[in-house]
């Protein structure tokens, strides 16, 4: 059996860390997993079994791909915000004859002391900050940032993994990291640069989480922009656990 993980998340990662470590037989591999990265990343954490990076040329290109490799399963374990390759392999599963599978953490859940400002795309973030702050932290990766372009009497803060490319907002200061952040760390991001309003994606899990807990402690607000839906007629997994029993039962019936 043949597993295609659409990955670059830490859950994908961990998805193939559990497939190649129990979907084992006596007699070697049952089950071959292909993790695929976009490669838009300059060094991703690469998960263990095979991996290939790129693209597949839109969702034919991804069709034809699962059935020359003999694909049995697609698990789309792409970021939350990934929205063209998550319905690419939508279409692409229903043209190959595939099942598949979404692998999505849960969203996070404003607590008591939040002042969240939800926003349906970036476009309309940007809308909101000139109301709300001077001064922002930008969290929502490097792409996509001309639509703060136009900001000029604000001043960003942008942390991405890798370095943006234009255009992007004329007054910004680029952070170059990667998480898991800790909120000391985050506390101390907020104070050293005078952060007055904050914006993120909706991306869930932990390894971000901590910038809302700073945020809520400094009674800053923040812009956070909803994730897009998943394809119509798609199974969602929650955790990489219920994504391998996924794969555990589709290997059940192959082999029954």
């Amino acid at each position: 059996m043949h597993i295609l993980i659409l990955g670059g998340t830490g859950e994908a990662r961990r998805l193939a860390g559990l497939l190649h470590d129990t979907l084992h037989d006596t007699e070697g591999p049952a089950v071959r997993v292909t993790s695929s990265l976009a490669g838009r990343v300059a060094e991703p954490r690469l998960p263990p079994g095979e991996v290939r990076v790129g693209g597949f040329g839109g969702s034919e290109g991804l069709a034809r791909w699962l059935r020359t490799h003999q694909v049995d399963a697609l698990i789309d374990a792409t970021h939350p915000f990934a929205r063209t390759i998550s319905f690419n392999a939508a279409h692409a599963a229903t043209a190959a004859h595939v099942p598949l599978l979404a692998l999505r953490r849960p969203g996070w859940a404003p607590g008591e002391g939040d002042r969240w400002h939800p926003a349906d795309s970036l476009d309309e973030a940007a809308a909101l900050l000139p109301a709300l702050g001077r001064r922002v932290f930008l969290t929502t990766g490097r792409m996509g940032l001309a639509a703060f372009a136009g900001l000029d009497a604000l001043w960003f803060l942008m942390r991405s993994v890798d370095a943006p490319e234009p255009p992007y907002p004329a007054r910004m200061e680029v952070l170059l990291d990667r998480g898991p952040f800790t909120l000391e760390g985050e506390r101390e991001v907020l104070r050293t640069h005078r952060i007055d309003v904050l914006v993120t994606k909706d991306s869930g899990g932990a390894a971000t989480a901590p910038k809302l807990t700073a945020a809520r402690e400094a009674g800053i607000p923040v812009v956070v922009v909803r994730r897009p839906p998943v394809p119509d007629g798609v199974s969602v997994a929650a955790t990489p656990e219920e994504a391998a029993a996924w794969v555990g039962h589709w290997v059940g019936q192959l082999s029954g």
